[in-house]
């Protein structure tokens, strides 16, 4: 027999069987850096193309937008201790510097305990194993991050969603109490995603008076069992003005409800590539912040280890320097001020023709419904614009846009709704 065959054979029968079932037919790329790959391919070609598809903050010139105080920061960090394993929670004074920079000196900051990740995805991630039985259900908004269902998929949970936008357009507070009372009913706990402000994918910010009957709402289903709520907060230093109310009203659903904020430095800081983030937690009871904090930190340990010990340290010398902490924070309001630029063409021009999306007043994305996702965005991709489908939407990154090419985007937007209709 020829040996070459034989094992060719063997190979056949037996490497397809190592996979389980569950895995054996798993799509093998994330479908926006799918997108973002085309688009890239057609730029090498010559083409011009417009990629409003990846979450990244370029400047008008297409340049990724960055801030040369975290790169001093990075530079300030001895060669030998940027290279050690970091702590497996990570380094206090990250930690630390994240808790001061959304607290101060507050009692909420001495009741709350956090453990670095790998970006926000690594703090939803561990949320999700640590509040939800496996086969049991997250709740989410109807349009929601992606990575959140792959998230729940590969630890063996689910989502479950409610409808988003009410009639007016509003945040459907209705839609959110039956599913979060349904959600009570079935399991007997809850774990709530909340992405916002300038929500991924839709750009909706809650305002005030949203956040006071959200926490209401949840208070109340809370009587019934055990609640997490896990703010996902990728997106607040690109808020509308005025929304630091948030911690008031995180603050009161503490007393009530196990809360968790998803911090990452990837918008920012303008670290996309570092993958440098943080999960924390809010308790008011001594005993019960070491149980979250020993499981969080197990949850470390069992997934990726340590993490990036050069990019922690670097944040944490931006956050705790006043000099470095000062000019970040003027970096980055030229950045906020160069995409808020872009919101307000975007939305000059989008209204009067007709295109429909939730209320956008900052952030990285706008989600303009259509009656086909599909015919929409391949209308658009033949037009050299590419934007990501959602079901019955597209998302539109604003982000990736420079301020010259947003009318040409809302003319895509609009020949393609059409062509879906």
């Amino acid at each position: 027999m020829d040996p070459s065959k034989s094992t060719k054979t063997l190979a056949s029968t037996i490497l397809p069987a190592s996979l389980i079932p569950d895995c054996s037919q798993r799509p093998g790329d994330d479908p926006i850096f799918a997108l973002n790959a085309e688009a890239n391919a057609r730029v090498q070609k010559g083409e011009d193309i417009l990629n409003a598809t990846l979450g990244a903050l370029v400047t008008a010139d297409g340049i990724l937008a960055v801030l040369p105080s975290v790169q001093e920061g990075y530079r300030r960090i001895p060669f030998v201790q940027a290279s050690c394993y970091a702590p497996i929670s990570g380094p206090p004074s990250f930690v630390g510097a994240i808790i001061h920079d959304l607290f101060g000196d507050s009692e909420t900051a001495r009741q709350t305990i956090g453990v670095s990740t790998p970006g926000g995805t690594g703090a939803v991630h561990h949320a999700i194993v640590n509040t939800l039985e496996p086969g049991q259900n997250l709740l989410t908004s109807s349009y929601y991050w992606g990575p959140y269902a792959i998230l729940a998929n590969h630890t063996r949970r689910g989502v479950s969603t409610f409808r988003m936008f009410d009639e007016q357009g509003r945040f459907d507070l209705g839609s959110y109490a039956d599913g979060l009372n349904q959600m009570m009913r079935e399991q007997g706990r809850a774990l709530i995603i909340l992405n916002t402000p300038c929500h991924n994918p839709t750009g909706y910010t809650l305002d005030d008076a949203e956040w006071g009957q959200l926490v209401e709402i949840t208070e109340q289903a809370a009587e019934a069992g055990p609640i997490s709520f896990l703010l996902d907060f990728a997106y607040e230093k690109f808020a509308p003005p005025g929304q630091a109310i948030w911690r008031n009203h995180i603050e009161r659903l503490s007393a009530s409800v196990g809360v968790f904020i998803a911090w990452t430095a990837s918008k920012s800081f303008a670290q996309y590539g570092a993958r440098i983030g943080a999960l924390l937690a809010l308790h008011p009871d001594d005993e019960q912040r070491g149980r979250l904090a020993n499981a969080l930190g197990y949850s470390c340990r069992g997934t990726w280890s340590n993490c990036n010990t050069h990019g922690m340290l670097a944040v944490a010398e931006v956050l705790t320097d006043p000099e470095l902490c000062a000019a970040s924070e003027n970096e980055r309001k030229d950045l906020v001020r160069l995409l808020d630029d872009r919101v307000v063409v975007f939305n000059e021009h989008a209204r009067p023709a007709g295109l429909h999306y939730p209320r956008y007043e900052g952030g990285f994305f706008v989600t303009v419904f259509t009656p086909d996702e599909a015919r929409t965005a391949e209308s658009m991709r033949r037009d050299g614009v590419f934007v990501v489908p959602l079901p019955g939407a597209v998302r539109v990154a604003l982000c990736a846009t420079p301020k010259v090419k947003v009318q040409r985007l809302v003319e895509s937007l609009v020949a393609g709704v059409a062509a879906a209709q």
